[in-house]
């Protein structure tokens, strides 16, 4: 009998409803089909199971990572994405089964996270060093659109009846204004990571790499956003992270020749957006969201 944490159960649970608790009853078949597809042995199931399955493996003399999703279009342009980086910057995919949302990728070693280093500048211009490794013309193909992540922000107003419900009315007044300027970049649209942050880009043997891209195609300033809010639980605890931030913006404009002023509004947007994603059906949640729209709105540029 498979043993899944219970906090992995309740977020298919929540996330997916009747397609995901279907999904639950099938993963242990879905396993065994990895494992005789691709010849497996010596499973071992993370501990942190989020919204996916994962489990690290063996294929012959080769340790590989098993991740198995439950059917959504996400999912498919994280697969999409990892084809197309190809081990340049991320995870290399190994073996892929798109009928089955399922994909073998290398084993990270020794995958320390890079929210292990103490030292922020240090862990930004790495952050760079992998984002421009990513970073590439927008290819054709089943990946998730920035422009409709931000189009469903428009939901918060209807939701609330033309208000902003627990947010500050002038922070998301001051997101939805700068969009429209932010989206109208002439620069063209690239291939984004989609979720960059301290937790998602581990040192391997060929260096950092980045696992868990979303594939997002839109303006590249977008993908400091995550970045700007993270480590999620430390960086509003820091002394100064109004200070951090302004140190973390200088790198970034410098590193990425994209002007300040322009990702500290896309770091607004992002935080903005992620407080929407995180709001509940009582109406609570997003408070860690809208704290760091708050500190990166105060960053002077």
């Amino acid at each position: 009998m498979m043993e899944l944490p219970p906090r992995f159960i309740a977020n298919i649970k929540n996330y997916f409803g009747e397609e995901g608790i279907n999904w639950l009853s099938r993963l242990p078949s879905l396993i065994d089909h990895a494992i005789q597809r691709w010849n497996l042995s010596g499973i071992q199931q993370i501990e942190d199971l989020s919204v996916n399955y994962v489990s690290f493996a063996r294929r012959g003399g080769d340790e590989v990572a098993l991740k198995i999703g439950v059917i959504n279009h996400e999912f498919i342009s994280e697969m999409t994405a990892l084809r197309i980086f190809n081990g340049d910057g991320a995870v290399r995919m190994l073996e892929a089964d798109t009928d089955n949302y399922m994909f073998l990728m290398e084993r990270v070693r020794p995958g320390t996270m890079l929210v292990t280093l103490e030292d922020d500048e240090r862990r930004t211009h790495i952050a760079c060093d992998v984002m421009t490794h990513l970073w590439r013309p927008a290819p054709e193909g089943p990946l998730i659109q920035l422009s409709e992540w931000f189009e469903g922000l428009k939901g918060l107003r209807v939701r609330f009846n033309g208000g902003t419900g627990p947010f500050p009315e002038k922070l998301v007044a001051r997101a939805e204004s700068l969009l429209p300027e932010l989206f109208a970049d002439p620069s063209p649209p690239v291939l984004l990571h989609g979720d960059f942050h301290h937790f998602n880009i581990l040192s391997s043997e060929r260096g950092w790499l980045a696992i868990d891209p979303k594939g997002v195609i839109g303006p590249a300033g977008y993908e400091v956003g995550p970045l700007l809010m993270n480590p999620s639980g430390d960086f509003l605890e820091r002394p100064d992270p109004v200070r951090l931030t302004e140190r973390r913006l200088a790198i970034l404009s410098e590193r990425l020749g994209l002007p300040r002023d322009h990702l500290r509004d896309w770091g607004i947007c992002h935080s903005v957006i992620s407080a929407w994603w995180d709001l509940t059906d009582e109406g609570t949640g997003g408070e860690y969201s809208i704290g760091c729209a708050e500190v990166i709105a105060k960053a002077r540029v």
